[in-house]
């Protein structure tokens, strides 16, 4: 007559063991949910800068650019001072409903890829919410720093009125050329070339 009860206890616990295990690997409720790192956030930012890398000097009276500050993708802050004091800065301005952004972002996302030893690509976004944003990174594979300039002060003090638009910014901070409008990847590689980037 024990034996029962404890038959009936033994099985008891084994359903419910099974039931935690599935739940633990099913990420069932009260399971901490996966996330992915935050595209554009601060682990995109640059490292130091190699040493050996020749540039080509800013003409001399060329403005200074807009030194600014604003927040990442994930929240944390950079000073675009910081980014050009090691090298030039390419500031890529954009929305992820711009047409024309997500055209031209591929090329940009493989043009910045290719010089991000020598060049810091900054993305710049504008009248977004979050979700498309980090949409837009993933599907465009964007492995830059993204500033969210929420209420549009980063993008007037660079006179872009709307996205895209691309501002060249040399070692140091002259500002070295802007296209409103945009530029495909393939001028702008030309371009790094007469501008910064040495032989």
């Amino acid at each position: 007559m024990t034996r029962r009860p404890a038959l009936r206890l033994a099985a008891v616990a084994l359903a419910l063991a099974g039931v935690l295990a599935t739940a633990a690997c099913s990420g069932g409720a009260g399971a901490p949910a996966r996330t992915e790192p935050v595209a554009g956030g601060a682990a995109a930012l640059p490292g130091p800068a190699p040493a050996g890398r020749a540039l080509r000097p800013a003409p001399s009276g060329a403005p200074g650019a807009p030194a600014v500050t604003g927040p990442l993708t994930d929240g944390s802050r950079v000073a675009f001072a910081d980014l050009w004091a090691d090298r030039p800065v390419v500031l890529v301005f954009f929305s992820s409903w711009c047409t024309l952004c997500g055209q031209r972002q591929d090329a940009l996302s493989d043009l910045a890829r290719r010089h991000r030893d020598a060049v810091v690509f900054v993305g710049v976004v504008t009248e977004d919410k979050p979700p498309d944003v980090q949409r837009y990174l993933r599907e465009h594979r964007v492995e830059y720093p993204v500033v969210v300039d929420g209420d549009g002060a980063i993008s007037r003090s660079y006179a872009v009125r709307e996205p895209p638009a691309v501002v060249l910014v040399a070692k140091g901070g002259a500002l070295l050329r802007g296209w409103p409008g945009g530029v495909d990847a393939a001028a702008l590689d030309d371009r790094l070339g007469e501008l910064v980037l040495a032989p």
